[in-house]
Formats: structure tokens, sequence, C-alpha cells
């Protein structure tokens, strides 16, 4: 959010103009039941945003997640579960220049790309999660700097690097760690690579290691992320191809709103891990699914698949709805 801020910034500058900003409620919401092995979750999300601007250099930003996955009772009975709360993030954002932006408060971790850039319903293409996910941290409490450097006409460094302390708190935990992210774009191919890596600064001071690639050519809407990890639990990967059917233009009328996708990934344990969300076993998923937008904002989304492993295959579905809004509190303008 704060690179928008920062692009307006620029672009006032350059016309000398001075641009008003107003507070933005925005808002993620979705209902996908989730099949896996024959046994239904109906998970339920909203997840409002607030931005704050304060001047063309500060931003103030939050989101809080409110997720409920319920399942039968014994198998039989009604849904029950419980709902989870989390602060995903509550940070101050201040744009020293065009080349740096810092950060203090509670952020997304920046290693690997999903947790970051992906992880919202309203914007992850598939709306089941990498079996590796649970190997990025997902939230830090602490200080961040982070930006861009163009280094030739056709290349640009990215950059994140963070410091997080210890939390305990239930909606606000964190660990004592340092890391960063770090990535060059090549804006004539849209191509990014990059590299993550993450060292703890506690228990048995682990460390991670993180590569992501992305490609978006600018001849068809077509556009495909890879990510790999590997941590002291395991090593994994995930592949996904995403095309909006527009580009075939005879079918035009039925397929302009129309993304089919796909994802392969794989996850390897190293003994038994620590953490019950990731798979015991040597673990393969593909799946299959589209997005159809209804409009903007609001989609119908579905994807099927199948879980491969030596305890046990199973297939793997879901179907449902996700929306998103957003609403100026004000007004503002040039």
């Amino acid at each position: 959010m704060a690179g928008v801020v920062l692009v307006a910034g620029l672009a006032a500058a350059q016309t000398d103009a001075k641009v008003e900003t107003v507070p933005i409620l925005s808002a993620g919401v979705a209902f996908v039941p989730t099949v896996e092995g024959g046994q239904t979750t109906l998970t339920s999300v909203v997840a409002p945003v607030v931005l704050v601007p304060i001047g063309d250099k500060w931003l103030v930003e939050s989101r809080v997640t409110f997720e409920g996955d319920f399942a039968r009772q014994d198998g039989t009975g009604p849904f029950v579960g419980p709902v989870e709360k989390e602060i995903d993030y509550a940070e101050v954002d201040y744009i020293a220049n065009r080349y740096m932006t810092v950060t203090a408060g509670r952020f997304l971790t920046p290693f690997g790309i999903y947790n970051e850039r992906l992880y919202p319903v309203w914007v992850r293409n598939l709306q089941t999660e990498p079996l590796i996910l649970p190997l990025e941290e997902s939230s830090s409490n602490g200080a961040m700097v982070r930006g861009g450097i163009p280094v030739a006409k056709n290349v640009a460094i990215n950059y994140a690097a963070f410091f997080s302390t210890l939390s305990t708190n239930q909606y606000l935990d964190s660990d004592r760690e340092v890391g960063g992210r770090f990535g060059l774009f090549f804006s004539r191919q849209r191509v990014e690579v990059g590299v993550s890596v993450l060292h703890k600064l506690q228990e048995d001071h682990d460390n991670y290691y993180g590569a992501h690639v992305e490609w978006q050519p600018r001849v068809v809407p077509f556009d495909i992320r890879s990510e790999y990890v590997d941590a002291p639990s395991g090593r994994g990967y995930w592949i996904e191809p995403a095309l909006r059917l527009s580009s075939i233009h005879r079918w035009h009328p039925v397929t302009s709103r129309l993304q089919v996708v796909g994802r392969i990934q794989q996850f390897l344990p190293h003994g038994i891990p620590d953490d019950d969300e990731l798979p015991s076993v040597n673990t393969k998923q593909a799946e299959f699914g589209f997005n159809y937008y209804i409009a903007d904002g609001w989609r119908v989304v579905a994807s099927t698949g199948r879980q491969f492993s030596s305890a046990g295959n199973q297939n793997v579905w879901t179907v449902g709805m996700t929306y998103r809004f957003a609403l100026p509190l004000g007004h503002g303008g040039l």
C-alpha cells in the first residue's frame, strides 16, 4: 500500500501539484466451503483494511482478519467452530525518499511472496493455501526498511530488511528474528527473481531460505508464480500459472471474465515437523480451478485437485465467492 502513496508523492513532485489524501476503508469477504478427504469445512473470512495517509510522507495502515472454519461436530452433527481473530499488520510507514520506506509496528514478514503479496482471499488465485505457507512467518513486530533502486535501463533491485522482537500476545504474536527479501525486476521482460533469508534470534537460532520467480508477459493476460522454501522443518515448492481467457477473442463475450488457474506443489519434511499444519510425510498436490469475475471486486471461485502421500491420497476441492470493496472516508483531489 505504501507503494501507491509513494507513486502519488512522486507524481506530485514532478508536477509541482499538491495532492490531497483521504483515509480509505476497505474490506475483503469470502465464503469458501472446502472438502478435503471427504471432510467439509465452511470457511468464512472478513478482513477490514484501514489506510490513513498523513501528508505525502506518512501512512498508517492496518488489517485485521476474522476467520471461521466450521466443521461438522463429531463428523455428522451441525457445523461448529471458533472464529479466529488476527491483527495481520498495524504499522506506520514513512516515505523517506523514492528509494526507501521505513516501517515501524506490526507488519507482514517480508519472507517469500505468498504471505505478503498473495494471501488475502480477494487476491489469491486458488483459495487453498500452499503446503509450505506455515514455513513463512506471517507477521513481525519491529522495524523494516524497503524500497526499489534502478540499476540499469531495464533492471531494478527491490529490497526489504527487517528486525522483529518477541511477543507472546495472542493477537500480536511474533518471534525475535532478522531477515529480508531481495529481488531483481526486469521491466522489459516483466520478470522478477528473488531470494529470502531469515535467522531466528531465539531457541535453536534456525535459518530459513527462500526463492521466488514471477513472470507476466506483455502479449497475453498470463502470469506464472513460483516459490521455494528450505527450513528446519522441511522444504518444498509451488508453481502456479494463471490465464485470463479474454485473450481468446473468438469467445470474448463468454470468456472475458474467466480466469483459469493451476498449481503443482510438494513438501518434504525433515523428520517430524514441529508445526501440525505441515504434512508429516512427503506430500504432493495438483490442483486446477477457475475464477469468474461477476463485477469489479466480486468473483465466483472453484477448484479441484488431489493430494498424494504415503499417509493416503485424498481429493481436495473448493467452491465459493469472494468480494472486496474500498470506500474513501472523505473528499480529496488535486
